[in-house]
Protein backbone atom coordinates (compact mmCIF):
# COMPACT_ATOMS: atom_id res chain seq x y z
CA UNK A 1 0.00 0.00 0.00
CA UNK A 2 2.64 2.67 0.57
CA UNK A 3 4.40 2.24 -2.83
CA UNK A 4 1.06 2.40 -4.19
CA UNK A 5 -0.07 5.37 -2.61
CA UNK A 6 3.89 6.27 -3.83
CA UNK A 7 3.50 5.84 -7.24
CA UNK A 8 -0.06 7.63 -6.87
CA UNK A 9 1.06 10.78 -5.37
CA UNK A 10 4.00 11.76 -8.12
CA UNK A 11 1.45 12.01 -10.93
CA UNK A 12 -0.70 14.20 -8.09
CA UNK A 13 2.05 16.20 -7.43
CA UNK A 14 2.84 17.15 -10.85
CA UNK A 15 -1.02 17.67 -12.02
CA UNK A 16 -1.92 20.00 -8.75
CA UNK A 17 1.42 21.97 -9.45
CA UNK A 18 0.62 22.82 -12.87
CA UNK A 19 -3.18 23.71 -12.24
CA UNK A 20 -2.43 25.73 -9.30
CA UNK A 21 0.23 27.92 -11.63
CA UNK A 22 -1.79 27.76 -14.45
CA UNK A 23 -5.33 29.22 -11.96
CA UNK A 24 -2.77 31.61 -10.54
CA UNK A 25 -1.41 33.07 -13.58
CA UNK A 26 2.09 31.95 -13.31
CA UNK A 27 2.28 29.94 -16.06
CA UNK A 28 0.94 30.47 -19.61
CA UNK A 29 -1.09 27.73 -20.93
CA UNK A 30 0.52 25.90 -23.95
CA UNK A 31 -0.10 22.24 -25.59
CA UNK A 32 3.15 21.16 -23.93
CA UNK A 33 2.17 21.84 -20.42
CA UNK A 34 -1.28 20.18 -21.71
CA UNK A 35 0.80 17.31 -23.29
CA UNK A 36 2.65 16.32 -19.69
CA UNK A 37 -0.53 16.88 -17.52
CA UNK A 38 -1.83 14.39 -19.62
CA UNK A 39 0.44 12.31 -20.03
CA UNK A 40 0.65 11.97 -16.28
CA UNK A 41 -2.96 11.21 -15.88
CA UNK A 42 -2.35 8.23 -18.47
CA UNK A 43 -0.19 7.25 -16.08
CA UNK A 44 -3.09 7.23 -13.41
CA UNK A 45 -5.16 5.55 -15.16
CA UNK A 46 -2.68 2.55 -15.79
CA UNK A 47 -1.88 2.46 -12.25
CA UNK A 48 -5.85 2.07 -11.22
CA UNK A 49 -6.15 -0.42 -14.38
CA UNK A 50 -3.41 -2.68 -12.39
CA UNK A 51 -4.54 -2.48 -9.04
CA UNK A 52 -8.23 -3.14 -9.92
CA UNK A 53 -6.82 -6.49 -11.63
CA UNK A 54 -5.13 -7.19 -9.12
CA UNK A 55 -7.91 -6.97 -6.64
CA UNK A 56 -10.33 -8.90 -8.90
CA UNK A 57 -7.64 -12.02 -8.80
CA UNK A 58 -7.09 -11.58 -5.02
CA UNK A 59 -10.62 -12.35 -4.56
CA UNK A 60 -10.95 -14.72 -7.55
CA UNK A 61 -13.33 -12.26 -9.69
CA UNK A 62 -10.55 -12.01 -12.48
CA UNK A 63 -13.09 -13.13 -15.38
CA UNK A 64 -11.53 -14.88 -18.49
CA UNK A 65 -13.40 -15.11 -21.73
CA UNK A 66 -11.93 -17.94 -23.09
CA UNK A 67 -11.82 -18.70 -26.46
CA UNK A 68 -9.80 -21.53 -29.02
CA UNK A 69 -6.85 -19.30 -29.84
CA UNK A 70 -3.84 -19.98 -32.44
CA UNK A 71 -1.10 -19.82 -29.95
CA UNK A 72 1.09 -18.76 -33.07
CA UNK A 73 -0.89 -16.24 -34.40
CA UNK A 74 -1.26 -14.37 -30.57
CA UNK A 75 2.50 -14.12 -30.72
CA UNK A 76 2.90 -12.85 -34.00
CA UNK A 77 0.28 -10.07 -33.08
CA UNK A 78 1.99 -9.06 -29.75
CA UNK A 79 5.64 -9.25 -32.17
CA UNK A 80 4.15 -6.91 -35.24
CA UNK A 81 2.69 -4.66 -32.02
CA UNK A 82 6.11 -3.94 -30.54
CA UNK A 83 7.94 -4.19 -33.90
CA UNK A 84 8.63 -0.53 -34.48
CA UNK A 85 9.93 0.09 -31.12
CA UNK A 86 12.37 -2.63 -31.58
CA UNK A 87 13.32 -1.54 -35.09
CA UNK A 88 14.05 1.53 -33.59
CA UNK A 89 16.05 0.31 -30.57
CA UNK A 90 17.85 -1.90 -33.58
CA UNK A 91 16.16 -4.97 -31.81
CA UNK A 92 15.33 -7.93 -33.54
CA UNK A 93 12.05 -9.37 -32.51
CA UNK A 94 11.24 -12.66 -33.95
CA UNK A 95 8.38 -15.58 -33.44
CA UNK A 96 9.60 -19.35 -33.22
CA UNK A 97 6.47 -21.50 -32.81
CA UNK A 98 5.98 -25.14 -33.52
CA UNK A 99 4.13 -26.85 -36.33
CA UNK A 100 0.51 -27.26 -36.07
CA UNK A 101 0.46 -26.91 -32.05
CA UNK A 102 -3.61 -26.90 -31.33
CA UNK A 103 -5.51 -24.09 -30.29
CA UNK A 104 -6.07 -23.44 -26.34
CA UNK A 105 -9.02 -22.46 -24.86
CA UNK A 106 -7.55 -19.02 -22.94
CA UNK A 107 -8.45 -15.13 -22.81
CA UNK A 108 -6.62 -13.74 -25.31
CA UNK A 109 -6.64 -9.96 -24.28
CA UNK A 110 -5.04 -11.15 -21.26
CA UNK A 111 -2.70 -13.14 -22.43
CA UNK A 112 -1.73 -10.55 -24.75
CA UNK A 113 -1.34 -8.13 -21.65
CA UNK A 114 0.67 -10.55 -19.91
CA UNK A 115 3.37 -11.01 -23.04
CA UNK A 116 3.24 -7.17 -23.37
CA UNK A 117 4.03 -6.89 -20.27
CA UNK A 118 7.10 -9.06 -21.10
CA UNK A 119 8.03 -7.54 -24.31
CA UNK A 120 7.82 -4.31 -23.16
CA UNK A 121 10.61 -5.23 -20.44
CA UNK A 122 12.87 -6.99 -22.61
CA UNK A 123 12.81 -4.26 -24.83
CA UNK A 124 14.07 -1.73 -22.24
CA UNK A 125 17.12 -3.71 -21.13
CA UNK A 126 18.16 -5.28 -24.64
CA UNK A 127 20.77 -3.30 -26.04
CA UNK A 128 20.89 -2.46 -29.67
CA UNK A 129 21.44 -5.55 -32.04
CA UNK A 130 20.12 -7.57 -29.68
CA UNK A 131 17.47 -10.02 -29.95
CA UNK A 132 13.86 -11.05 -28.48
CA UNK A 133 12.03 -14.04 -29.58
CA UNK A 134 8.88 -15.26 -28.80
CA UNK A 135 8.60 -19.34 -28.47
CA UNK A 136 5.55 -21.91 -28.19
CA UNK A 137 6.29 -25.16 -28.17
CA UNK A 138 4.70 -28.94 -26.45
CA UNK A 139 6.09 -30.22 -23.65
CA UNK A 140 4.79 -33.31 -22.06
CA UNK A 141 1.80 -32.74 -23.44
CA UNK A 142 1.90 -29.05 -21.99
CA UNK A 143 1.76 -25.40 -23.74
CA UNK A 144 4.91 -23.80 -23.15
CA UNK A 145 5.55 -20.05 -24.18
CA UNK A 146 8.77 -17.82 -23.89
CA UNK A 147 9.44 -14.17 -23.61
CA UNK A 148 13.44 -14.68 -24.46
CA UNK A 149 15.80 -11.75 -24.82
CA UNK A 150 19.56 -11.06 -24.43
CA UNK A 151 19.38 -8.62 -22.57
CA UNK A 152 21.34 -7.49 -19.48
CA UNK A 153 20.06 -10.33 -17.04
CA UNK A 154 19.05 -10.63 -13.59
CA UNK A 155 20.80 -10.63 -10.43
CA UNK A 156 20.45 -13.83 -8.83
CA UNK A 157 19.65 -12.34 -5.64
CA UNK A 158 16.61 -10.56 -7.13
CA UNK A 159 15.32 -13.31 -9.58
CA UNK A 160 13.19 -14.50 -6.64
CA UNK A 161 11.36 -11.80 -5.67
CA UNK A 162 10.61 -10.49 -9.39
CA UNK A 163 6.99 -11.47 -9.40
CA UNK A 164 6.22 -10.17 -6.28
CA UNK A 165 4.33 -6.36 -6.48
CA UNK A 166 6.28 -3.43 -6.43
CA UNK A 167 9.47 -5.07 -5.33
CA UNK A 168 12.22 -2.43 -5.23
CA UNK A 169 15.30 -4.66 -5.27
CA UNK A 170 15.73 -3.94 -9.46
CA UNK A 171 13.48 -1.02 -11.20
CA UNK A 172 14.56 -2.85 -14.22
CA UNK A 173 12.00 -5.29 -14.21
CA UNK A 174 9.08 -3.92 -12.89
CA UNK A 175 7.61 -4.72 -15.81
CA UNK A 176 5.70 -1.81 -16.80
CA UNK A 177 5.50 1.83 -15.17
CA UNK A 178 3.52 0.78 -12.16
CA UNK A 179 6.03 -1.86 -10.88
CA UNK A 180 2.86 -4.57 -11.28
CA UNK A 181 3.49 -5.56 -14.29
CA UNK A 182 5.16 -8.75 -13.64
CA UNK A 183 2.99 -9.44 -10.04
CA UNK A 184 0.23 -9.13 -12.82
CA UNK A 185 1.57 -11.50 -15.35
CA UNK A 186 1.55 -13.90 -12.81
CA UNK A 187 -1.68 -13.45 -11.29
CA UNK A 188 -3.49 -14.09 -15.23
CA UNK A 189 -1.08 -16.73 -15.76
CA UNK A 190 -2.36 -18.49 -12.55
CA UNK A 191 -5.93 -17.44 -13.36
CA UNK A 192 -5.66 -19.93 -16.80
CA UNK A 193 -4.21 -22.88 -14.40
CA UNK A 194 -0.91 -22.08 -15.29
CA UNK A 195 2.52 -21.23 -13.89
CA UNK A 196 5.25 -18.56 -14.80
CA UNK A 197 8.92 -18.66 -13.60
CA UNK A 198 12.14 -17.11 -15.08
CA UNK A 199 15.86 -17.94 -15.65
CA UNK A 200 18.29 -15.73 -16.35
CA UNK A 201 22.30 -14.85 -16.37
CA UNK A 202 24.00 -12.15 -16.30
CA UNK A 203 25.27 -10.66 -19.44
CA UNK A 204 23.64 -13.24 -21.46
CA UNK A 205 19.75 -12.31 -20.88
CA UNK A 206 16.49 -13.82 -19.62
CA UNK A 207 13.89 -15.76 -20.60
CA UNK A 208 10.67 -15.99 -18.90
Amino acid sequence: TADIAHDLRNPLTVINGYLESLQDGKLKPTPERFAIMQAEVNHLQHLVEDLRTLSLADAGELKLNLEPTSIAELLHHVAETYRLQAEQNQIEIKVESEANLPKVNLDSTRIEQVLGNLVSNALRYTAADGEIRLEANQINGSLSVSVIDTGSGIPADILPHIFERSYRGDQSRSGNESGLGLAIAKSIVETHGGKIKVESALGIGSRI
